[in-house]
């Protein structure tokens, strides 16, 4: 867009890159990057952690941090389990009440400082929350995007119902991540019309490699329910094949997930990796046979999308956002949600058919490049900006 003008957009996260390399919402640093060519400067305001810079700059992206609480207990983010620890600690309720308070802070200081012409707010609490305020008071319009957890807390927790409405009517653009997202906010919000732009992988640090191992599958994600995990594991003593299988992640149920294989007589084919920069994971997908996506109702599955970069084949449940990702028996195997023994046959398949196996792994690829590049995401966001500032 060279003859358009520079738009200035504040973005507001609980969860962004705290080291080059981190993969906490790296897809929002990727569309940063990535709209610097449409005309659009982005500035980030994100919660600080253990030893961070209060200010920092990632790839050209500069990024102001905000304390919320005494050191030890600024554990709300960066974990992917803020909403659980809020409902069984009261530290972390009062530890909740700080962050808003110093987001808000935070965002109306860079506010004043970056003049931003809209405020875009990632996850509709606690960012869309503040960012109702931070853009209100200044009179300037609010984009509000969706991932996935914020629509579950909004679904499972009746009290959190009134502020979603709220965040959403004072948004003037609403996006979420994927088509399943959108159907969930418009039966929790009628007349909510969301925009489905899903976020951005990597493309230049997520391909294939000339190997490839033939009797391995690989999960990469938290170890919580929600991802599946459990389920996986029981799948995985009813194959047939006997292949190996390496879990990179963490998360709070890793022991009773480690006792449950032992129970099983499978501990010996898995190899526990724990998290790993995101720098580490192009290897993980380049060698997997397979990339298992057991997940139930996750926002979009961007580990689906980086194990198609690389050409891993992949298996998940249909369910949630994943269908936005997978196509069955093209770009992928879909097994009925949360049914273990179609997941372990679907698992099965692909190591019967060598060729079924290449042949998902290119169409994959094929199909994640042309729907998340960051260039495409970052000329739907930008449009969308534009399309606002405007009038």
């Amino acid at each position: 867009m060279p003859d358009a003008p520079t738009l200035r957009v504040l973005f507001l996260t609980h969860s962004y890159p705290r080291v080059p390399g981190d993969a906490a919402g790296s897809f929002l640093l990727h569309l940063a990057v990535a709209l610097r060519k449409e005309r659009v400067d982005v500035q980030v305001v994100a919660p600080a952690a253990d030893a961070l810079p209060e200010h920092d700059v990632f790839e050209g992206i500069p990024v102001d941090r905000f304390h919320y609480a005494p050191r030890r207990y600024e554990n709300l983010a960066y974990t992917g389990e803020m909403a659980q620890e809020v409902q069984r600690s009261w530290l972390a309720k009062f530890a909740l009440v700080g962050f808003l308070g110093a987001e808000f802070a935070a965002a109306t200081r860079e506010r004043r400082a970056f003049a931003p012409h809209l405020v875009h707010a990632h996850w509709w609490f606690p960012g869309g929350l503040v960012g109702t305020w931070a853009a209100g008071l200044a009179g300037i319009p609010l984009v509000t995007t969706m991932h996935g957890t914020d629509v579950r807390l909004a679904r499972a927790r009746t009290f959190a119902r009134p502020l979603f409405r709220h965040v959403l009517h004072h948004s003037r653009a609403v996006t979420t991540v994927s088509r399943w997202l959108a159907d969930e906010v418009r039966d929790l919000v009628p007349g909510v019309a969301p925009l489905v732009a899903p976020m951005p992988v990597a493309t230049s640090l997520f391909h294939p490699a000339a190997t490839r191992s033939s009797d391995r599958v690989l999960f990469v994600g938290r170890l919580n329910a929600q991802k599946g995990v459990a389920l996986l594991l029981d799948a995985i003593a009813r194959m047939r094949h006997q292949v190996a299988f390496d879990l990179v992640g963490d998360g709070p149920d890793a022991a009773p997930l480690k006792a449950q294989a032992a129970q099983l007589g499978i501990a010996d084919r898995l190899t526990w990796h724990g998290a790993r920069p995101q720098t580490e994971l192009p290897a993980f997908y380049q060698r997997a046979s397979a990339l298992v996506v057991p997940s139930l109702e996750e926002g979009l599955g961007l580990v689906a999308v980086e194990g198609q970069l690389c050409e891993a084949p992949i298996v998940a449940f249909d369910s949630g956002g994943i269908t936005d990702i997978i196509t069955h028996g093209e770009t992928g195997l879909l097994a009925p949600a949360g049914d273990v023994d179609a997941l372990a046959a679907a698992l099965d398949r692909l190591f019967d058919d060598p060729e079924l196996r290449f042949a998902l792994g290119r169409a994959g690829r094929m199909s994640a490049l042309g729907d998340f590049a960051p260039e495409s995401a970052a000329r739907r966001y930008a449009t969308l900006y534009r399309s606002i500032v405007a009038p």
